[in-house]
């Protein structure tokens, strides 16, 4: 791919989702992908929400304001731990934008709408992601990988909890 080409959404999804490190730097940089990063999230959360249908699920528009509420305050948390605590470099937008595609793998828990297959999609699908939200604000904060897990929990921890009380 040459140098300034943008890649589709799906291409950045899938290059999310396969952990690639190019990227989650092209959408760092990319101020345009805000916007896409938004996308991955409802989708996402669309995803879910139909996923979760067999055990009652939550109600497709409430899913998609968790989420996005969710994704906002984990990136704001990582932004204000990782840039001003651990000196990382990066703006909340970049965070938005990485954290966002970093969602990628969740598409898959469209599957769990399959009996006895939901359980292990989830668990599967919800150590991938946390694996790519440690990569995108590694790759977003531009320091160690042990920060970035270390943010991406502290971060992680309060974003969960207010999913749990607004749910």
């Amino acid at each position: 791919m040459e140098i300034g080409a943008r890649r589709s959404i799906v291409d950045r999804m899938i290059g999310a989702a396969r952990l690639d490190v190019n990227t989650y730097e092209e959408v760092e940089s990319d101020y345009n992908a805000t916007g896409q990063a938004a996308l991955v999230v409802t989708m996402v959360a669309i995803a879910s929400a139909i996923g979760g249908l067999n055990e009652g699920g939550r109600g497709i528009i409430s899913g998609v304001l968790v989420a996005i509420v969710g994704w906002l305050l984990w990136s704001g948390i990582a932004y204000l731990i990782g840039d001003k605590v651990f000196g990382g470099t990066a703006t909340w937008g970049e965070l938005l934008r990485t954290i966002g595609f970093a969602q990628s793998p969740g598409i898959l828990l469209v599957l769990g709408i399959i009996p006895v297959l939901g359980g292990v999609v989830g668990l599967v699908v919800g150590i991938w992601m946390l694996i790519a939200g440690v990569i995108a604000i590694r790759q977003a904060l531009d320091f160690s990988t042990g920060r970035a897990i270390l943010t991406a929990v502290l971060g992680w921890i309060p974003m969960a909890i207010a999913s749990w009380i607004l749910l």
